[in-house]
């Protein structure tokens, strides 16, 4: 059959040319992605979606809050950089679902189990970003900040920390997309999620449920990373800014600077 004859045929029939590959065949057939069931069932996602970001933000913020303040107490106090590094390393080679299992005698099935292994997680990626990027601060700005008569607080909140940004940020990018993904095995642990609709019951046979989910985990940590991205750009505008006027300093003294004198 030709192009053009089967055009016609399918002129011809119509809705039933169509109606033979609608919503319900592409369900029962388990279709792998069936636009109409989406569409009419969308408001079911709304609740895991939350609950999902939910299982990101406060873990990464714990976690972030904890790191932080091992890496500023381990900054002056070196010794006490292996030994952070170690507990969080450990902390973070333990399987997720082990990690869930064990914490529910303790802290029983919800929320609280999740948000406690998830923030366990992040610990090892931003403690070890922090203490990086400190670390990799140039010695001749902290020699520039203590030679202006800084103390040692004044130069860790003025000079190292700004100076130590990027790293830092980049640390707890990668932690909140890894806790994107190992959010989704908290309904394990009872406490829901997107996890919830690719896991829980029947769902995990249907597979436009599946490739919903994880489509919007996918979406969830790229906002989230898109988020962090420009909260470092806009709090790192001042080091444009110094490089900037660095550059164009010597060009305006050149511009200044008198020429020589005609005979």
């Amino acid at each position: 059959m030709s192009v053009s004859a089967a055009a016609i045929t399918v002129a011809q029939a119509g809705s039933d040319f169509f109606r033979d590959r609608s919503e319900a065949d592409c369900i029962r057939d388990n279709g792998a992605f069936c636009a109409g069931w989406v569409i009419e069932n969308a408001d079911r996602y709304v609740e895991p979606t939350l609950e999902h970001a939910f299982l990101v933000l406060v873990p990464v913020a714990l976690g972030f809050a904890i790191a932080f303040a091992m890496a500023v107490a381990s900054h002056r106090a070196r010794w006490l950089v292996p030994p952070f590094i170690g507990a969080t390393g450990v902390l973070y080679t333990i399987p997720s679902l082990a990690f869930f299992f064990l914490l529910l005698p303790i802290t029983g099935r919800g929320n609280v189990t999740a948000i406690v292994a998830l923030t366990a997680y992040t610990l090892q990626i931003i403690y070890r970003n922090i203490v990086a990027g400190l670390a990799n601060v140039p010695a001749d700005a902290k020699d520039a900040g203590l030679g202006m008569g800084m103390t040692e607080r004044q130069l860790l909140w003025r000079v190292e920390m700004p100076l130590a940004l990027p790293e830092i940020i980049a640390g707890v990018r990668v932690a909140t997309v890894t806790t994107v993904a190992l959010a989704s095995l908290a309904v394990f642990a009872g406490a829901g999620g997107l996890g919830n609709e690719i896991i829980a019951g029947s769902a995990i046979t249907f597979r436009t449920g599946i490739v919903v989910a994880g489509s919007l985990m996918i979406l969830m940590a790229l906002a989230f990373d898109l988020l962090l991205l420009a909260i470092q750009r806009h709090l790192g505008r001042w080091r444009v800014a110094g490089r900037e006027r660095a550059a164009g300093a010597p060009r305006l003294r050149r511009l200044r600077a008198p020429g020589p004198e005609r005979a």
